[in-house]
């Protein structure tokens, strides 16, 4: 009887080392921190049809009678008519739109004077944003 014995191939098996490879990236996905951007920490009121709003429009931000951001812009309550001046004077469309969004605990008469700012610049299309309530069971 003539046995052949068949040479057995040597290599490596790749099966394993691709299975801790996935291991790992999937490990280093769900470990990963992102940094949050830093923002504005706002408690905004709240409003059943509350809607996304885009972001080509002006941003007014009122936090407190000394602290109105513009588009990230820090300005007070005085200095806000100006900056609204400069900003529709800089910009290209005819009618510029403004968003209002403001703590829960800035005053009515805080509100009001902004619009008021508002007007006086001949900005007339204006929103408010609110965060959506949860629903009450």
């Amino acid at each position: 009887m003539n046995s052949r014995r068949l040479a057995k191939k040597t290599g490596i098996d790749m099966t394993p080392l691709i299975d801790v490879i996935l291991q790992l990236i999937i490990f280093f996905m769900i470990t990963t921190t992102f940094r949050a951007a830093p923002g504005i920490s706002l408690d905004l009121p709240g409003s059943r049809t509350a809607q996304s709003v885009s972001s080509t429009a002006l941003s007014v931000v009122v936090m407190s009678e000394n602290e109105i951001y513009v588009d990230k812009t820090r300005t007070s309550l005085a200095g806000l008519p100006s900056t609204l001046k400069q900003r529709v004077a800089g910009s290209d469309s005819g009618s510029l739109r403004a968003v209002l969004e403001g703590r829960a605990s800035a005053s009515y008469q805080l509100i009001i004077s902004v619009l008021d700012a508002f007007r006086m610049n001949g900005i007339e299309n204006v929103g408010l944003i609110t965060r959506k309530e949860k629903a009450v069971r």
